[in-house]
């Protein structure tokens, strides 16, 4: 029997050399995050990061950079009978920005209330461990520098110079 398969976006939001990272205050057990959500029926992974980074953030004038990856993850550790097919975007941001702010997503996937999230913008330089990394940089990373240099110059090129 195969596993049910979900499509979710993640949103690595940079400005100025730093990402918007986020937590939930009512579940400080989830950790650090980026932004992420569940793709709706007929949309792409672009409409849905974009959406979902929207919703979830309040930021305005975010736009597509680059696909930074896409990874599929069994969830069964999680409790859960599914797969993740998870599509990593790198996203810009053009409009005001605060330097730490609490919003809500008002539209959960699974039609719950709404959601807190309590935002803020880590230095590309000095990034805390995110619970959902960019797929194949574990396998070259010695830490957090390497997603840095995925943002900054790409993941090619990161991955190329961590590997030479």
């Amino acid at each position: 029997m195969s596993l049910p398969v979900k499509r979710k976006a993640f949103a690595y939001i940079v400005r100025d050399r730093r990402l918007v990272v986020l937590i939930h205050p009512g579940h400080p057990e989830a950790g650090i995050q980026v932004p992420a959500g569940t793709m709706r029926d007929g949309e792409s992974p672009e409409e849905a990061v974009i959406r979902e980074a929207t919703e979830e953030t309040g930021l305005s004038g975010l736009e597509p950079v680059r696909l930074l990856g896409v990874a599929r993850r069994d969830m069964s550790d999680f409790g859960r009978d599914e797969i993740h097919e998870r599509h990593f975007f790198q996203l810009s941001c053009d409009g005001p920005v605060p330097e730490s702010w609490r919003s809500y997503e008002h539209d959960p996937a699974d039609g719950g209330p709404p959601i807190a999230f309590d935002f803020r913008w880590a230095p590309l330089d000095n990034l805390p461990p995110l619970v959902a990394a960019i797929p194949d940089l574990a396998e070259v990373s010695i830490g957090h520098a390497i997603t840095a240099d995925a943002l900054i110059m790409g993941f090619p090129e990161a991955v190329r110079r961590y590997r030479a």
